[in-house]
């Protein structure tokens, strides 16, 4: 249980310092998204880092669940004009999913707070981000990343349900033999 503390540690953190985040930090938190699957190995994403206040606000402004005070946000983008096949343009999202997951656990595991604000598959929201991210056509933003120093602090937990797992076809019950 120990070895995946790191993952029952990350939460969604809302309430932030002032502190700035380092670029050593937000380099470490890019290449471990990087570090992500990717289907075919396409790697579609794309990261705006934004920092400047401004932005931020207008950010804020347009995500209706947006309303963090941190001093960064990354928004994780899917390039779908790089995708040339058929079938891999549909797996952007779950691409640049894993590659948020992947930068939300180093996050925490570097003493970093963050939350995950959804943009996609919302089209008003999209193109909010878009104008406010001067995004070319063809980029997508899948999410908004708010991080910084956190200024509030969660207990880590799972929200493991053996109720939710089945065995074989879906209704038959999970029975682990240890429980």
């Amino acid at each position: 249980m120990d070895a995946l503390n790191f993952i029952y540690k990350r939460r969604s953190i809302r309430k932030f310092t002032d502190a700035p985040v380092e670029d050593a930090l937000i380099e470490q938190l890019l290449r471990a998204a990087m570090a992500a699957p990717s289907a075919m190995n396409l790697k579609p994403w794309r990261f705006v880092v934004i920092r400047d206040p401004q932005r931020l606000e207008r950010l804020r402004k347009a995500l209706p669940f947006a309303r963090m005070n941190a001093p960064t946000a990354i928004s994780v983008c899917g390039d779908v004009r790089s995708l040339r096949r058929m079938v891999s343009e549909n797996f952007w999202q779950q691409d640049c999913s894993a590659a948020t997951e992947n930068l939300l656990l180093a996050a925490s595991a570097l003493g970093l707070g963050a939350v995950w604000c959804g943009v996609t598959p919302i089209a008003r929201l999209q193109k909010a981000v878009s104008a406010v991210l001067e995004l070319p056509e063809g980029v997508l933003p899948l999410n908004l990343v708010f991080i910084g120093y956190p200024a509030e602090e969660k207990p880590a937990r799972t929200q493991y349900d053996p109720a939710l797992v089945f065995l074989d076809t879906y209704g038959n019950p999970w029975k682990p033999d240890n429980l």
